[in-house]
């Protein structure tokens, strides 16, 4: 968010805070007509001013510069056009903004029309020629098949003819020279005439168009089909297609009317053939010259379309730039009204109070640049109205922001869980994730992101690709403090290590065969850092890692829930609700800490003393017989008084949370009301003042039912929530046990039982079959499983103690955000 809002140059002027939102203000902007345009613009390249849309009830089509949007608006469809273009030829757009001075908007919606009625012409031009290239190949196909049909016909005929004539010669009958001297004089014009009608037919279509002529016809055609190899480019649809080369014959008017529509039925293209050989042959030799002549023109007209194409493509992004930033230059000035003389322009909107000194430089810029005779006028407005939330922030501390604004945006000037989130939402991930070897591996993914991050931003990634991009910083945070666990918990893919000196245990005797019977004893110093490496593999490694990891989880628990409340102290006391403080505040610490505070007490004690004491037990006891001795499981003096008075305490403050507030709400307002029933005199003259007074102060009518029942609900939330979200804290145990469980079966199932079969094609199958295991399963699986398990520790565990998140984000006009908006 504030990654790319800080273009106005005012970052260095002020320290970045993220635990509060910047202070806001409501500003008013008198601006002259004349200079409006470029004051809007500066106010664009300064990215700190979100404006209010003061004509709210008129339409689209009713502002005031609504043709200009339009006309932007046709540019912007030119320039697609050419994009489309472009994209099609195979070229991309210079990436390259040259930096000359923004183009007059008349000028370049000129030139962007000329461009596209040449781009048109160049494109219906060609597209007529193309039509006639397929056209001609068409026909040139269709000639040379049916050319062999013909001839071979032709060949086959002569050839029957020649063993007629044999057999007559040879026969010598009385009657042969009659026979033949009544076929020499048979009429010509009785003879059958046949017509012919030849062309192409998608192939899939062949089969049916051959049945619907037989139908139609009863059979009184001839149809001759003959494959074409390679698919050919269809004029009309201009698509590759398979086809066939067809000749019918037929006989008669009603049968060649017939097949014409049978062929514009199934879409196939007819040509006209001539049965001379020596036409046809003339006929293939222009139509062989025609085919050359038009490809050299549609290859010069291809040529000359490229270098158009190209010379948009220097000049698309300060176009295209450029008709964005006039775009909402004009849905901006459309949000602003005239004023009473309509020779300003009225602006209302929210600003930093950091950020007045450089609207007001902006402003004077703007009317010195405009020739302006009067300047705009900057002033701040009064108003009860809750401001927008505004975090400045930087690429390392954006994501986390996102992950907190994601469950909803802080409302202004509350205290903002992406503090604290930057350290604890990694660090908690790495509790379920802890191995110092995926951490490693993350940490070499994550580096890769951020070496090349320069490169990749102005790249397009996929969705995922992208959405790891974004969070590189997190997953950074995430590595380091995986490593940092992985190390306490001494696992490296499952495996221990002696990095900080040997083990503190050993075995009875030098042979260690009693290792796992009789067990090991201490030998060394305790080891200094993390978990012994003998603990791992041995008899009681399972119950004592639950142990650790179970009581570690109530710790952390215990720890972030007791944070969360003390910031809903720091933000009663900001908002000066002192309320909050007393009858909420308090006795929420009190009963936590009264019940799980004590118990994480009773954790550190034992830890420290090494006590056999059974917590389940104390701690069940507690309430079921407060009064009985503890016995054994008394882990100091006077535990059994504690116990009592932290008992009573966690009792009293139900109460405490459930009836005072509403009682004392309902006393501010009823007060509130008996201040409001008095007026000053002079108010009593105007009675447009007396509404106005009235309406500044009127309030939502209080309902102490809906309050004292929505105290009730907070009230039994947070009882039943200690509980459940500290047992809801256990998930830090449960994945951190599975993730080592997980890889230990990898590394012992996998890669040592490959490694143990001696065989160098089975020991490659299994490190594979691990690799990928482990990239697959732990890498990505569990770091998604564990990284959305923090997410909900966060959003829920954490923040429902003291975060409302009910507002809305600063949206300031700013044209650095044009660039990554579609159109």
């Amino acid at each position: 968010m504030g990654e790319r809002r800080g273009g106005g140059g005012g970052w260095a002027s002020a320290s970045m805070d993220l635990l509060r939102s910047e202070p806001m203000q409501l500003a008013q902007l008198i601006i002259p007509v004349e200079s409006a345009h470029r004051t809007i613009s500066y106010l664009g390249d300064l990215a700190l001013f979100q404006f209010k849309d003061l004509n709210a009830e008129k339409s689209p089509f009713q502002r005031t510069y609504a043709a200009q949007i339009k006309r932007c608006g046709e540019m912007a469809r030119k320039l697609r056009l050419f994009k489309d273009q472009m994209t099609k030829a195979g070229l991309s757009p210079s990436t390259r903004i040259t930096r000359s001075n923004d183009i007059d908007l008349d000028n370049l919606e000129v030139k962007l029309g000329e461009l596209e009625a040449e781009l048109l012409e160049m494109n219906g031009n060609n597209e007529n020629l193309q039509r006639s290239y397929n056209e001609l190949v068409e026909y040139k196909l269709v000639l040379q098949k049916a050319g062999e049909f013909f001839y071979s016909a032709q060949g086959s005929a002569a050839a029957q003819q020649r063993e007629i004539e044999v057999q007559h010669i040879g026969e010598g009958s009385m009657d042969s020279p009659l026979l033949l001297e009544q076929e020499m004089i048979t009429d010509p014009s009785k003879q059958v005439k046949l017509g012919f009608v030849s062309g192409l037919v998608p192939r899939v279509k062949s089969m049916a168009f051959e049945r619907i002529l037989f139908r139609s016809t009863r059979g009184n055609v001839f149809l001759k089909q003959a494959v074409v190899e390679d698919p050919v480019i269809d004029p009309v649809s201009v698509e590759k297609v398979e086809k066939n080369v067809f000749i019918i014959f037929y006989s008669g008017d009603r049968a060649k009317n017939k097949i014409l529509k049978i062929c514009d039925a199934f879409g196939a293209n007819r040509y006209p053939f001539a049965d001379d050989l020596g036409k046809q042959l003339q006929m293939i030799t222009e139509v062989s010259g025609r085919l050359s002549e038009l490809k050299t023109t549609i290859d010069a007209g291809l040529l000359h379309r490229n270098n158009l194409l190209q010379t948009i493509g220097y000049e698309y992004e300060q176009w295209n730039l450029q008709v964005k930033k006039e775009k909402s230059i004009y849905h901006t000035l459309n949000m602003l009204s005239f004023d009473v003389t309509k020779k300003c322009l009225v602006a209302e909107g929210w600003c930093p109070i950091f950020a007045t000194s450089q609207i007001q430089n902006a402003l004077q810029r703007a009317t010195f640049d405009g020739n302006s005779q009067i300047g705009a006028i900057f002033q701040v407005l009064h108003t009860k109205e809750s401001p927008p939330t505004y975090f400045r922030t930087n690429k390392f501390t954006s994501p986390f922001q996102e992950i907190v604004d994601a469950y909803g945006v802080a409302k202004y000037q509350e205290a903002n869980p992406g503090v604290y989130t930057i350290i604890t939402f990694p660090f908690l991930f790495a509790v379920m994730f802890g191995d110092w070897g995926h951490g490693i591996c993350l940490l070499l993914a994550t580096l890769y992101f951020i070496i090349r991050e320069k490169k990749l931003s102005s790249q397009k990634l996929g969705d995922i690709i992208e959405m790891t991009f974004g969070g590189r910083y997190v997953i950074l945070m995430m590595a380091l403090f995986s490593i940092y666990t992985g190390l306490i918990y001494n696992e490296f893919f499952s495996v221990p290590f002696e990095l900080f000196g040997p083990s503190a245990y050993g075995c009875h005797n030098p042979s260690c065969s009693d290792a796992y019977t009789v067990g090991l004893i201490k030998v060394h110093n305790t080891y200094p850092f993390g978990v012994d490496p003998k603990w791992h593999g041995s008899r009681s490694e399972l119950p004592f890692l639950n142990s650790l990891k179970m009581k570690m989880s109530i710790l952390l628990g215990v720890a972030q829930m007791n944070l969360g409340i003390i910031l809903s102290y720091f933000n009663a006391k900001f908002y000066g609700d002192d309320i909050n403080i007393r009858y909420q505040f308090v006795p929420q610490m009190i009963f936590l800490n009264s019940l799980f505070g004590y118990l994480s007490l009773l954790i550190i004690v034992k830890w420290c003393t090494g006590s056999q004491a059974d917590l389940y037990h104390v701690m069940i006891y507690m309430f079921l017989s407060p009064t009985d001795d503890l016995g054994e499981n008394q882990l100091f003096v006077g535990q059994k008084f504690l116990q009592l008075l932290l008992l009573l305490s966690a009792l009293v403050a139900v109460p405490w949370m459930l009836f005072p507030k509403p009682f004392l709400l309902k006393k501010q307002n009823e007060e509130r009301h008996q201040g409001k029933s008095y007026a000053l005199l002079h108010s009593i003259d105007d009675p447009l003042e007396m509404e106005s007074h009235h309406d500044s102060h009127g309030d939502e009518e209080f309902e102490f039912s809906e309050v004292f029942v929505h105290q009730l609900i907070h009230t039994i939330e947070f009882v039943l929530g200690a509980v459940s979200n500290t047992a809801s804290y256990l998930r830090l145990w449960a994945l951190s046990l599975a993730h080592s469980e997980l890889s230990s079966v990898f590394y012992d199932k996998v890669l040592l039982l490959a490694w143990g079969f001696n065989n160098v094609i089975v020991l490659i199958i299994g490190i594979i079959v691990f690799v990928f295991a482990t990239v697959g399963v732990l890498l990505v699986m569990e770091t998604l499983s564990a990284f959305l398990h923090a997410l909900r520790l966060h959003w829920v565990e954490f923040q429902n103690k003291f975060y409302q998140g009910d507002g809305y984000k600063f949206h300031p006009f700013s044209f650095a955000l044009l660039g990554e908006e579609d159109e």
